[in-house]
């Protein structure tokens, strides 16, 4: 099963560690994590899925795959910038926000006007 997990690029301390936290218990359950594959709670996540053996999906908003995190097993490149946002929501049965700013915020709002569970941790 695909989770999308959203969050902040620049989060503080706690907020990465939730997110760390999140995508290792995604991954011991046997999901796969789908983020935006750039950093902060998005590195994090799948820091935190790599870690327990989990798969990681970077939905990314350029057209080089290096630009993924390190802990990014597929990177998908759109060079949609910002619209990708909908992509890393639609991905997802679910969608877990920890924490966040606007982005995260448009997310959400893709999420619910699709009907898409969206969960929050300190967001």
């Amino acid at each position: 099963m695909l989770i999308s997990v959203i969050g902040a690029s620049e989060p503080s301390s706690q907020i990465e560690g939730l997110a760390e936290q999140v995508g290792e218990e995604l991954a011991r359950r046997g999901m796969t994590v789908v983020c935006g594959g750039l950093g902060g709670v998005m590195a994090a996540a799948c820091r935190g899925a790599k870690s327990a053996g989990g798969t990681t999906i970077g939905i990314l908003p350029g057209s080089d795959p290096a630009e993924a995190n390190e802990w990014v097993d597929i990177p998908i490149c759109t060079g949609l910038s910002y619209a990708r946002n909908v992509i890393v929501v639609k991905t997802g049965r679910a969608v877990i926000a920890v924490g966040g700013a606007y982005g995260t915020l448009s997310e959400i709002g893709h999420a619910v006007s699709e009907g898409i569970s969206v969960i929050a941790l300190e967001t």
